[in-house]
């Protein structure tokens, strides 16, 4: 696979973001600067092949992985692997039904449900959220019921419908739902609206999978 530094700055920034280390505590366990971090994930920079290997030992993935050259975290035996559900689709424009139906699976190192995380996977539909995700796409996410401003979510409005979109927390304690596609508007949802529909985070993106073909 070509461009596989490409994919390492993103795949990084994943595993990074799913273990919760920021990019200081990681460069300090690998003796470099957090300046170096943000190069490979803004994939500025490479690291070299001694990096790479002690980023796969620290991730609990393959450094084929991390390079781009396989899809699967871990080519290692399944005892290093979490197989989680992709449960169904989600709309990534208007809100549908979420479907609780197991699609498909995909395999997440074992060392992410550290503390007790678990994870799941959702199948994008729509274009509300181009070009950053494609109909198609599987996002796996972390179960969680909160997330920090920014972050893309798996979001239930009205406790029936599930939606993948960027949240904005606001500081009178509203929510918006922001699409990356500017022709779909965000929609803002007041504190008592987030309680009488309501509006729940159930899992937050740590990791985008695109099959190419």
């Amino acid at each position: 696979m070509k461009g596989g530094e490409h994919v390492l700055g993103q795949r990084l920034k994943a595993l990074r973001a799913a273990r919760q280390i920021s990019q200081k505590d990681l460069a300090a366990q690998l003796f470099v600067s957090p300046q170096a971090v943000g190069k490979w994930e803004r994939e500025e920079a490479t690291p070299n092949p001694e990096t790479v290997r002690k980023l796969s030992e620290l991730f609990d993935v393959s450094a084929d992985y991390l390079l781009g050259r396989e899809l699967s975290p871990n080519a290692s035996p399944a005892s290093h692997a979490l197989r989680v559900p992709v449960l169904g689709v989600i709309q990534a424009g208007i809100p549908m039904d979420a479907i609780e139906d197991i699609l498909d699976w995909e395999e997440v190192p074992v060392s992410w449900a550290s503390g007790g995380r678990e994870y799941f996977g959702l199948r994008v539909k729509g274009d509300s959220m181009y070009p950053k995700y494609l109909e198609g796409d599987t996002v796996i996410l972390r179960k969680d019921s909160a997330c920090d401003t920014g972050d893309d979510c798996a979001v239930l409005v009205n406790g029936d419908a599930a939606t993948l979109k960027q949240v904005l927390l606001r500081e009178d304690g509203a929510v918006e739902l922001r699409p990356v596609n500017p022709t779909y508007p965000p929609r803002t949802y007041s504190p008592a609206e987030i309680e009488s529909l309501p509006v729940q985070i159930i899992g937050v993106v740590v990791e985008l999978r695109r099959k190419i073909k």
